[in-house]
């Protein structure tokens, strides 16, 4: 309980969540030492002790050692409202600091999730942008997160290096242009050509990331004509490739 003559060490501990140990250390080095005793010659805090105990604590949280805690508080010159913006200040550079941590872990999060190990120049340098992926990245979670060929995905992709996406990406743009070249020479897309360029397509997506079986790969077809995204980037190549693409993967599949 609280005397008259001040707050006795078990007290101080209850209300501060500090061990008495710890108080009787700080007592020991000179950091806060109580002003008062009690007849029996038992520490007593005064609030002026309690107010001090605050001090240490908030620099404590603050990752400030003892001494350098000493210092600063044997300054004359520094009132209670000094240490209060001081730490406020430091409080709030801290903030903007784990900010900008957390902004970097996401990124890397993100990263991680398209098993893309490169940095933003990096993949401006291979890809063309610094934002790989994107909305696609977190669609396909969502659509096949619990898949083993995902999970076997990202594994392969998270251990690819530079030099590793720019073969990738080498070859998947060789073989679009592979299929705009059938496609504008008049092969038809259930013709042997065109249906041996589907089985490429189908087995540079089993090397680089999943064991891709026929099944996946006429969903695959579907995706690239209901998605206007894939639409799109296939369009880019030649206008109607991605139909053709699409009738060539199904025509492979079913023979």
């Amino acid at each position: 309980m609280v005397g008259v003559d001040g707050y006795p060490v078990g007290e101080v501990a209850r209300l501060s969540h500090v061990s008495v140990r710890t108080l009787h250390h700080y007592d020991d080095i000179g950091l806060l030492t109580p002003q008062r005793r009690s007849a029996a010659g038992y520490r007593l805090y005064s609030d002026a002790d309690l107010r001090r105990l605050q001090q240490i604590l908030f620099y404590r949280a603050l990752e400030f050692g003892l001494d350098d805690i000493a210092q600063i508080l044997a300054d004359p010159d520094a009132t209670a409202d000094d240490h209060l913006r001081r730490q406020h200040e430091l409080v709030r550079a801290q903030i903007d600091k784990r900010r900008e941590l957390l902004a970097a872990l996401e990124k890397e999060m993100e990263a991680r999730k398209m098993g893309i190990a490169l940095t933003p120049e990096e993949q401006f340098e291979v890809f063309g942008t610094d934002q790989v992926g994107g909305e696609w990245a977190e669609e396909a979670g969502q659509r096949w997160g619990n898949t083993d060929a995902y999970r076997e995905s990202q594994r392969r992709a998270a251990a690819y290096t530079k030099d590793d996406w720019a073969a990738m990406k080498a070859e998947s743009d060789q073989g679009l242009r592979d299929f705009r070249d059938a496609m504008q020479a008049g092969e038809p897309a259930t013709s042997e050509p065109a249906m041996a360029l589907a089985e490429a397509h189908r087995e540079f997506l089993s090397r680089w990331f999943y064991d891709c079986g026929y099944d996946m790969h006429r969903n695959l077809a579907e995706m690239y004509i209901a998605d206007d995204r894939f639409q799109q980037t296939f369009d880019t190549v030649a206008a109607g490739l991605a139909q053709y693409v699409h009738d060539a993967i199904l025509a492979n599949a079913e023979r």
